[in-house]
Parts: structure tokens; C-alpha cells; sequence
């Protein structure tokens, strides 16, 4: 076949004296090329590598095996060979039937500055969730360290800073509002720790959800190639303007299959902006519960259109409910904006702060109705203390801002963590640490990242205020 081939080549390009006129034409033409766009869009993106611990679970030895195995067995002490072992780390037949063991990990992927004179980088949760140790190359091989400043599991989404980096290049952010099914893409990033690779293809859906129904998802597809270690990457348009981040792949046996998934622009540009304001995300809440409108329901509910977000429920004293919202409501479109589903809605919606309006498009018996909405406070407005400082992870954390009161509320406290052992406890409001005010979880991320030897926290717990300490 080779051979073959190759013959065939040969005698197609006989005599040489035309094939060499045919290369001095095509050579003084300008052929097309994604690299000018590229020279200036590859300085903005960067490589990441993570250091960082999670705990696992270890089963328990069972309960007959106790006996043999603990901190005064001869089976645990120094020199033992099951010494360190999880079989001689409690085997107190606890509730929870497993031993939480740390576990070092490493990992390879991409972020995008967005900011340069605050060296701005975002990149995906998954990415940094759980670092102890965050460093950046930038295309011209220059490191930096990085920290957190914001994190978002929901829409793995996450925001960092590299530490005294001067002369960085920025990305243009475009409206991925404005994208269409068939628009060029270009993906960008370090896969597999290669370094910068570039991939090119097309928009080829958008508003893909399904991957994981806890979170807001509202996902560009394309068939760009991306592969592991491109999480975080730009995938941009042919303008070199960022139009998304490189998130996730459908892949059944671990490679590129050609179906690849970024969160739109839009979506990060609204989510790092609360990161940069508050800390976390301070996401509204529309108040209502749905499903996708198909031809079925549509004929069904007598509902003169084909796409939408059904609106099956409407939850009391909402933002929906308040604005007029009614169940079988079909949301249409928001802010003129054409909706095609309920997840669109709900990410649409979930990326935004409390106290945005909204106009929203609706039918309601078959009829036009337009109606503004002012987003309420999400009632899922939690932060694990982990992602703050490890120190005190175990607890869930938001922020207060009610009744002239400021803080960063401790909404549960799991039993047995660093947050517990601490004595924080559910329902405390933290007002301080080391003699410096709190008011909101960004200011406590920001001392916390300084590492204090000795942590002091000021509490108000009900009518009372308390100092806890740790060293």
C-alpha cells in the first residue's frame, strides 16, 4: 500500500521541472495560519502543577481482631512491621467503620490569566481542590507560586494568584453568549505534561449538562482534542478571546474520542468576579424546580413551544415567587436572551450574585409574559473550612451579612475534625482572628494564607464572646 502510494506520488509529480515551478508559485502565497493569533493569545496560558493531600478511608479490622491490634499491642509497637499500618491506627469498632489516612497526591494541568496586574489565573476546581503547594510555568518558563483565592466545587470553577509575578499578558474574555453550533475553536493547554499544545475544531453543541446533575452546568461540546492535563486550558476563538475552560471529556477508555466539554466564558467571568469581591461565591437563587420542556411535555401542558425550562414548582417566599413566577410556567429567554433548557437556566442563574435582575420570558397559558426577578441569597451558600485553611477543616463556612451583623458563620461542624478538636461549634460566628477583624470569608482566607503559628479565633457564640486557640 505503501509502495503503491508512494509511486503514485512519483509519477504525479514528474517532470521535476514542473513541480519545481508549482513550489516557487505557492511559496509567495500566505497561506492560512492560527499562528499570529497564537503568539498572542500563548502567553496567557499556563501550566500548573499541584502538590497537596486528601484523606481516605481505610476499612476497620473486624471487631474480633481488636483485641490484637491497638496502641498497647506488641503487634504496634516500634520495630513492628504493621507499625503505622491502619490495622494499629484505632480499630475502635467506631461508628463510621473505616480510618481516615492522609494521602499525598500530584497533578499536571492548565490555567488562563485573566488579570495581569493582580496575577489573576483561573483554572478548574478539581485542579487545586486540596493543594498544600501550587506552582505556575508561564509559556516563557518563568515559576511562580500560587495561592487560592476562590474556589467553586459546584461549577468546578476556581481562582488563584501568583505571587509577585510582574509583566504578564492577559486574555481577552469574550461573550460565549454569542457563540454558535459551528464556530471555530482553538484548545489550548498542557496535556499529559507535554507542555503547550495547541488543538483546533468546532463548537459542535452548546448547553450540554448531564455530567453530574449536583452541579450548575451549561457546557460548550467540541471537538477539539482535549486530553488529560488540559484542564484549566483556554479553549478561545479564532480572535485569540477566551470563549471557555477546558473542563471534561467523554471518554470510555481514557483518551480523546472527540467529544470534549468547557464552561462558558460568561460563566467564569460572573464566578471569578465574586471570588475576587468575597472570597467564594455569593451565588442568587431564582426559588423554583423543573425539568427540560421536550415535544412530549410541550403537548402535554397544551404549551405552544418546543424548548424551554418547565417550571413544575415554585418555592415559597422566593425570588420567583415574589416576581409572579407560577408553576407550569415555560421560562423562555432571560434578559432577551433565548433559554433552551432548565440546566441553562439554573447555570445561568447560579453564576450570578445575590441581587442581580433578571427579565425573564415566559408562557403561561400559551401567552407571552415578561417579568423581573431579583435574586435572592442561595441557601446553599457553603464553604468548606479545608479550602480556607486546613488547619480547621471539618466545618462548613458562609458568610453573615444580616441585621448590621458581619462574619463568617460556622454552619456544621463535623464531629471528630481539627474544626471540632478546636471547639468551633454550629451556629458560632467567627469576628476575628489574631486581633484582626472578619468580616466576610475573603478576609479570612486572606489572613489564614499567612500561616499563623498560632491561631486565636474571636467568636460570638449566641449572647457570648469567646477566644479559641490553636498552636
Amino acid at each position: 500500500m505503501l509502495s503503491a502510494l508512494a509511486l503514485s506520488l512519483g509519477m504525479a509529480l514528474s517532470p521535476v521541472s514542473v513541480f519545481a515551478a508549482e513550489t516557487a508559485s505557492s511559496s509567495s502565497q500566505q497561506l492560512p495560519s492560527l499562528a499570529p493569533m497564537l503568539e498572542k493569545v500563548m502567553p496567557s496560558v499556563v501550566s500548573i502543577s499541584v502538590e497537596g493531600s486528601t484523606t481516605v478511608k481505610t476499612p476497620r479490622m473486624p471487631q474480633q481482631f481488636q483485641q490484637f491490634f491497638g496502641d498497647n499491642s506488641p503487634f504496634c509497637q516500634d520495630g513492628s512491621p504493621f507499625q503505622g499500618s491502619p490495622m494499629c491506627q484505632g480499630g475502635d469498632g467506631s461508628d463510621d467503620g473505616a480510618n481516615a489516612q492522609k494521602q499525598q497526591f500530584r497533578a499536571l494541568g492548565s490555567g488562563v490569566i485573566i488579570n495581569a496586574d493582580k496575577g489573576y489565573v483561573v483554572t478548574n476546581n478539581h485542579m487545586v481542590d486540596n493543594a498544600t503547594k501550587i506552582q505556575v510555568q508561564l509559556s516563557d518558563g518563568r515559576r511562580y507560586d500560587a495561592k487560592v483565592i476562590g474556589k467553586d466545587p459546584q461549577s468546578d470553577i476556581a481562582l488563584i494568584q501568583l505571587q509577585d509575578a510582574k509583566n504578564l499578558t492577559a486574555i481577552k474574555i469574550a461573550d460565549s453568549d454569542n457563540l454558535r453550533v459551528g464556530d471555530y475553536t482553538v484548545a489550548i493547554g498542557n496535556p499529559y505534561g507535554l507542555g503547550e499544545t495547541v488543538t483546533s475544531g468546532i463548537v459542535s453543541a452548546l448547553g450540554r449538562s448531564g455530567l453530574n446533575v449536583e452541579n450548575y452546568e451549561n457546557f460548550i461540546q467540541t471537538d477539539a482534542a482535549i486530553n488529560r492535563g488540559n484542564s484549566g486550558g483556554a479553549l478561545v476563538n479564532l480572535n485569540g478571546e477566551l470563549i471557555g475552560i477546558n473542563t471534561a471529556i467523554l471518554a470510555p477508555d481514557g483518551g480523546n474520542i472527540g467529544i470534549g466539554f468547557a464552561i462558558p466564558s460568561s460563566m467564569v467571568k460572573n464566578l471569578t468576579a465574586q471570588m475576587v469581591e468575597y472570597g467564594q461565591v455569593k451565588r442568587g437563587e431564582l426559588g423554583v424546580m423543573g425539568t427540560e420542556l421536550n415535544s412530549e411535555l410541550a403537548k402535554a401542558m397544551k404549551v405552544d413551544a418546543q424548548r424551554g425550562a418547565f417550571v413544575s414548582q415554585v418555592l415559597p417566599n422566593s425570588a420567583a415567587a415574589k416576581a409572579g413566577v407560577k408553576a407550569g410556567d415555560v421560562v423562555v429567554s432571560m434578559n432577551g436572551k433565548a433559554l433552551t433548557s432548565f440546566a441553562a437556566l439554573r447555570a445561568k442563574v447560579g453564576s450570578l450574585p445575590v441581587g442581580t435582575k433578571l427579565q425573564l420570558g415566559l408562557l403561561r397559558d400559551g401567552k407571552p409574559l415578561n417579568v423581573t426577578v431579583e435574586l435572592q441569597q442561595s441557601s446553599q451558600d457553603k464553604v468548606q473550612s479545608a479550602t480556607i485553611y486546613t488547619g480547621i477543616e471539618g466545618a462548613d463556612l458562609s458568610n453573615v451579612d444580616s441585621n448590621g451583623q458581619k462574619g463568617v458563620r460556622v454552619d456544621s461542624v463535623k464531629a471528630g475534625s481539627a474544626a471540632a478538636r478546636i471547639g468551633l461549634k454550629k451556629g458560632d460566628v467567627i469576628l476575628g482572628v489574631n486581633q484582626q477583624a472578619v468580616s466576610n470569608l475573603g478576609e479570612l482566607r486572606k489572613i489564614l494564607d499567612t500561616k499563623p503559628s498560632v491561631l486565636a479565633l474571636n467568636v460570638k457564640r449566641g449572647d457570648s464572646s469567646l477566644y479559641l486557640l490553636m498552636q
